[in-house]
C-alpha cells in the first residue's frame, strides 16, 4: 500500500516463446528467470498482492513456489502469439476484482529490475498526481545519428535537424521502453489500450538494470553478467549497482 492506495504486481508468464523456448523457466544464477520478478516484487515496499498470469501449469507450480498467487489460469487464446500483453491484464483485472487502485505489470524477461525501481516508479506516478508510470533508459545509440536506407542506397535521417551535432556530448538525450516496470490506476487502465498515454510519465532506470531478455544472446548476456559478479566475489543480488 503507499499513500493509503492498494497496489496489485501483476506479473505475466506465457509457456509459448518463439525467441526463446521456455524462456520464463530457464535457469539463471541458479533460479528460474521468473524468480527474480517475484522476488523483486515480493521485497516492495508497496505491493499488497503478487499475481501470477499463466497459462502453462509448470510455469504456474514455480510462480508459487516464489511467493506469488494464482487465482486463475490465462486462457489458452489469451496467451497466444497474437494475444498482446493488454488482453493479459485486461483479462487479470477482471478476474482479480476491483480491490486495487493500482496495478503493477512486471515482466520476468527484466530479471535485474530491483524492487527500489518498482518503488521509485510507484513514487512518482503518485507524486505527479499522473494515471500512468513507465520505465526508460537512456539509449545506447542515439537515433539523432540514426538513419534509413532507400532502395537506392541514399541514406535519410530518421530526425530531421538542421546543424546536427558532431559530438555524442552535444545530442539530446533519448530514452526507451525498457519494459521493466508498468504502472497504472486500475480504473483509468480498465478504459485503456496501453500504458502509454500522454498523461503517463517516465522513470528513468539505469542501463544496467535494464536489460530485456529477448533471445538467446540476451540470455547469454544475463548470464555473463552474472558470472562476472560471481567471478569477483561478490553476491548476484549485486548485479543492481553493475556501472
Amino acid at each position: 500500500m503507499i499513500n493509503g492506495h492498494t497496489v496489485l504486481a501483476l506479473i505475466t508468464a506465457r509457456g509459448g516463446s518463439k525467441g526463446l523456448p521456455r524462456k520464463n523457466i530457464r535457469d539463471l544464477g541458479g533460479k528460474p528467470l521468473l524468480a527474480w520478478t517475484a522476488e523483486a516484487a515480493k521485497r516492495s515496499r508497496y505491493i499488497d498482492q503478487v499475481v501470477l498470469s499463466s497459462d502453462d501449469q509448470e510455469i504456474i507450480k514455480i510462480g508459487l513456489q516464489y511467493g506469488c498467487e494464482c487465482p486463475f489460469i490465462r486462457p489458452a487464446e489469451l496467451a497466444s502469439d497474437e494475444a498482446s500483453t493488454m488482453d493479459a491484464v485486461h483479462h487479470a483485472l477482471a478476474a482479480v476484482g476491483n480491490n486495487y487502485e493500482y496495478i503493477v505489470l512486471l515482466q520476468p524477461t527484466s530479471p535485474f529490475r530491483s524492487e527500489e525501481d518498482i518503488d521509485n516508479c510507484l513514487e512518482l506516478c503518485l507524486s505527479l498526481n499522473a494515471p500512468a508510470c513507465v520505465s526508460v533508459t537512456e539509449c545506447e545509440k542515439n537515433p539523432y545519428w540514426m538513419y534509413s536506407v532507400t532502395e537506392h542506397s541514399r541514406m535519410e535521417p530518421l530526425i530531421p535537424v538542421t546543424n546536427r551535432p558532431q559530438r555524442r556530448q552535444e545530442l539530446p538525450k533519448a530514452f526507451v521502453l525498457n519494459g521493466a516496470i508498468y504502472v497504472a490506476q486500475s480504473e483509468w487502465l480498465s478504459k485503456q489500450d496501453s500504458f502509454v498515454q500522454n498523461e503517463t510519465v517516465a522513470c528513468v532506470m539505469p542501463q544496467e538494470r535494464s536489460l530485456d531478455i529477448d533471445t538467446l544472446q540476451d540470455f547469454q548476456r544475463a548470464q555473463f553478467l552474472l558470472e562476472k559478479e560471481n567471478h569477483h566475489g561478490s553476491d548476484t543480488a549485486k548485479i543492481h549497482r553493475l556501472c
